[in-house]
């Protein structure tokens, strides 16, 4: 699959009507790579012209910013608002909650202000808008999936009705975990645990999310971070249920849809 790079486009003289922001995960993780095709599947089938900034495309700073590392943060911000700004970019959709939460709220600050969008709300616009159609009798149909609050997502953004409109449209049952939206437990990529071993005396907390997952009954796990996947993911493992129950993302459960 050909993307265009935002420098490709702009040599040719067309502009684009989104730019899409991979994200370190979704550009050099192995499991994240998936996400990113599928969700640029998704574009390229419903006729969105879309670029990415290819090897222009630095971190965001976000986890830097959150070790502390103020400095380092705002150096690589500059650098990628002159990118952006140099191409005159007015509207972003991301995979990453974390990038998403960065680009939104942060960056105007230092003078980068976009519309910025995540792919749980962009699917569901272009689904309402009837550009997204999905297959009759899809591969998820009657089955049970539970979705997963990524919390830049949810507690971070108010989005939590989006990714269930978006699971809703796939004509399979929505079970909700007991803990969910604004009560919905962290599955702990956020808080660093995905880097680390949990405090002695806890439980990792993957696990526990894993277990709230589990008691649905689903058969799929949703997602909408590419964090959350791989976390949850784990947690599955742990629990032996691998073949049984996947974990996917929201864009990758579309894409399967897809006539």
């Amino acid at each position: 699959m050909q993307v265009p790079t935002m420098a490709e486009l702009m040599a040719s003289g067309e502009s684009p009507e989104v730019l899409f922001w991979v994200g370190c995960a979704g550009s050099f993780d192995q499991r994240a790579q998936k996400i990113t095709k599928a969700f640029a599947h998704i574009l390229n089938t419903v006729g969105v012209k879309f670029a990415i900034l290819g090897k222009e495309e630095m971190c965001t700073g976000d986890p830097v910013r959150r070790a502390g590392n103020e400095f380092m943060f705002q150096m690589m911000a500059y650098q990628n608002i002159q990118i952006l700004n140099g191409y005159g970019i007015k509207k972003i959709v991301t995979t990453c909650p974390h990038c998403f939460n960065t680009l939104k709220n942060e960056y105007p600050e230092l003078g980068g202000t976009y519309d910025v969008i995540h792919h749980a709300t962009y699917l569901q616009q272009l689904i309402d808008d009837g550009r997204i159609k999905l297959k009759e009798g899809g591969v998820f149909k009657g089955k049970k999936i539970t979705y997963h609050d990524s919390c830049y997502l949810g507690r971070a953004n108010n989005i939590y009705e989006a990714p269930r409109k978006v699971l809703e449209a796939l004509d399979a049952e929505l079970v909700e975990m007991k803990r969910c939206r604004t009560n919905g437990l962290c599955c702990g990529a956020g808080g660093a645990q995905m880097f680390k071993e949990e405090e002695k005396g806890t439980t990792r907390v993957n696990w526990e999310r894993t277990s709230e997952a589990l008691e649905t009954g689903a058969s799929v796990v949703a997602s909408a971070c590419p964090f959350c996947n791989t976390m949850m993911t784990d947690g599955i493992k742990t629990k032996e249920k691998e073949d049984s129950v996947q974990v996917l993302d929201i864009a990758e459960l579309i894409a399967m849809n897809l006539p």
